[in-house]
């Protein structure tokens, strides 16, 4: 049994393809239950996300022990579909940080007008940086990218970073104003209070939010959801999980309805996304173990895909 490092996995999912796999699971489809939550202890939990198609079987384990060095640890398991056989061992927060990047920006190809030009990413901690350079692959034509954070020496350390890669990158301390002059914001936040204002957004805005995972947490505004046109990664789990849709919905400040489609549906072709160029839309993304599923059968097996 294979076991790859988190340099191997990075490696191994440049973005084009790794957007095209996951394209490509999210249109053919494949068994993921919802996650599975269980309590260790009081603080302590586990998590376990499974999901499989006819040729593998994919274990996310993550374990949430806020008194560890680390908090967050994951590791993904591949098995073979037909023999059961386990193939390999993944680094999970590589492959976690990885697919939650490319899957926003395969939504924002399909929500985000063709001409954004810039991007802000609200946020910076790990998962920022990897955003930023996800949108940046899958958007040849961005222009400039902006950095917020509630500490602005960790926004202008990412933001030196992303510059020293090539993105033409640089910090803001100026929120409303960067928002109000982005083409999309994207926020990578475990925030519980809303940062972004849906007065801020500038017509034709595209709305990113892949940091809040559960129904206490807050990146947007009631407002901000109200005025966008709403997508998905699964209706199963952002409609659970995510504050942004969770707290409107129940106060009636939005309608179910107005969840308008999951990516699924959007790369099918069933829904069209953006209607016109003055559209706010939004995508909430809580993740999926489809996204899992793709990401580890093209780092352990690309050819059978």
């Amino acid at each position: 049994m294979r076991v790859y490092s988190a340099d191997e996995v990075h490696a191994a999912l440049p973005w084009p393809p790794l957007a095209r796999a996951l394209e490509a699971a999210f249109v053919a489809g494949a068994e993921a239950p919802v996650r599975h939550a269980h309590a260790l202890s009081e603080q302590d939990t586990l998590l376990l996300m499974p999901a499989w198609n006819p040729q593998v079987i994919v274990l996310k384990l993550v374990t949430v022990i806020p008194g560890a060095a680390a908090t967050v640890r994951a590791a993904v398991l591949v098995c073979d579909r037909r023999s059961g056989e386990a193939l390999a061992v993944l680094d999970g927060e590589a492959l976690t940080l990885r697919r939650t990047a490319a899957t926003s920006a395969l939504a924002a190809q399909r929500l985000a007008r063709a001409d954004a030009r810039t991007l802000l990413v609200v946020g910076s901690g790990r998962l920022a940086g990897w955003m930023a350079r996800a949108h940046a692959a899958l958007r040849p034509g961005l222009q400039r990218v902006l950095v917020w954070g509630r500490r602005a020496a960790p926004a202008q350390a990412l933001a030196q970073a992303l510059a020293a890669q090539g993105l033409p990158a640089g910090a803001t301390d100026d929120l409303e104003g960067a928002t109000r002059g982005a083409d999309i914001v994207c926020c990578a936040t475990t925030s519980t209070e809303p940062l972004v204002r849906g007065a801020w957004l500038a017509p034709g805005a595209h709305l990113d939010l892949v940091g809040g995972f559960k129904p206490d947490m807050r990146e947007v505004d009631d407002d901000a959801v109200a005025r966008s046109r709403i997508v998905v990664d699964t209706y199963a789990g952002a409609l659970k999980e995510a504050g942004d849709l969770v707290q409107p919905l129940q106060r009636g400040v939005i309608t179910r309805e107005q969840v308008a489609a999951e990516l699924a549906e959007l790369l099918r072709g069933l829904h069209p996304g953006r209607l016109g160029p003055s559209d706010i839309t939004l995508f909430k993304s809580v993740g999926t173990a489809v996204e899992d599923l793709a990401a580890a059968q093209l780092v352990v097996c690309p050819r059978r895909r």
